[in-house]
């Protein structure tokens, strides 16, 4: 069955947003009739908002349904022993015209608990920023729960709250529990679980049309949030050309950055799919026969069953990223 297998791209689900903006259709080319473009969800097994194969023989077909169809084949046997018929992550572009809520993320275990869900551990890869834009990760000092809970009511959240400018190409990991936001003016790759659990703490005092406030998760929120983390959340990683530079290497994904300048002959030996998001430029994947290209803001996926593959550019940065 393998063999009708190929690199698969899918259709982008796009989400409309209180705080997104126009740059995921003007710089990524994302199709939309939506007002405000905050998300493209690229590879999405969530409830509802499961994607769709755009090219080839498998044109039409769900995520869920390739999972019932492959199984190991698409996933890798490590995985689909612990996976199952479930993808395992989500990949999205964002553009923030606003400030994001400030929010976080429950770890597996509260999230199993409470939403029958995985946790949220996830990264950012900055693709662009608008001057003197920033990202909110983390506090700016030792803070306790009291402490929080003090600026939470007195709304001064932000004083203790730790904003990073923020330029192309840098990078962060946001472990479970760690308070963050994407700030005005960024557009950035996200690489996810599964998982569409956001507790937000302060949404800036906005309202909708209709003058109601966004729901706030603070009950939730407290005893998800770690407050003692230490502050090594930016990612340094080298930029070689034409190989793997090992950006973030956590249990539930490993992602790269690969600049392509030339032909490069990859080998899958991690028994996994692999995910190239493409963040810059243009490159082309060839396999025996077949070939496909993604552009800046397109995401590929390659099944676990194909063993090696080819790619080929003079000006492509990738995030190659597996299980």
């Amino acid at each position: 069955m393998n063999n009708k297998l190929y690199p698969l791209k899918f259709e982008p689900i796009l989400k409309d947003k209180i705080w997104g903006g126009q740059k995921l259709k003007n710089h990524l080319n994302k199709a939309s009739d939506l007002p405000n473009v905050g998300e493209s969800w690229e590879i999405s097994d969530i409830e509802g908002d499961t994607s769709i194969v755009s090219n080839g023989l498998l044109k039409g077909t769900s995520l869920k349904t390739l999972l019932e169809l492959y199984k190991e084949d698409l996933l890798g046997n490590k995985n689909y022993e612990v996976f199952g018929n479930k993808f395992p992550l989500l990949i999205k572009y964002i553009d923030a015209k606003e400030d994001l809520s400030i929010q976080l993320h429950p770890n597996d275990e509260l999230a199993a608990k409470r939403h029958n869900s995985f946790g949220k551990t996830e990264m950012w890869y900055v693709m662009q920023a608008d001057e003197d834009s920033n990202l909110i990760v983390g506090f700016n000092k030792k803070v306790s729960p009291e402490e929080y809970l003090q600026h939470l009511e007195d709304k001064t959240l932000t004083s203790i709250l730790n904003f990073e400018k923020v330029d192309e190409g840098d990078t962060f990991f946001i472990e479970v529990g760690r308070v963050h936001a994407i700030g005005a003016g960024v557009m950035l790759a996200e690489i996810q679980q599964t998982s569409d659990i956001t507790y937000r703490v302060y949404d800036w005092d906005r309202v909708d049309a209709e003058g109601n406030s966004r729901e706030l998760h603070n009950d939730l929120a407290l005893d998800a949030i770690d407050f003692d983390m230490d502050n090594d959340f930016k990612v340094d990683y080298d930029k070689s050309e034409n190989i793997s530079n090992l950006m973030v290497d956590c249990p539930y994904f490993k992602t790269s950055f690969l600049e392509v300048t030339e032909s490069i002959q990859k080998k899958n030996n991690n028994d996994s799919f692999y995910i190239y998001m493409c963040v810059d430029g243009q490159v082309e994947i060839k396999i025996k026969d077949y070939q496909e290209k993604i552009n800046k803001g397109e995401t590929i996926l390659i099944p676990a069953s194909i063993e090696a593959y080819e790619l080929k550019s003079n000006n492509a940065k990738l995030l190659e990223v597996y299980v």
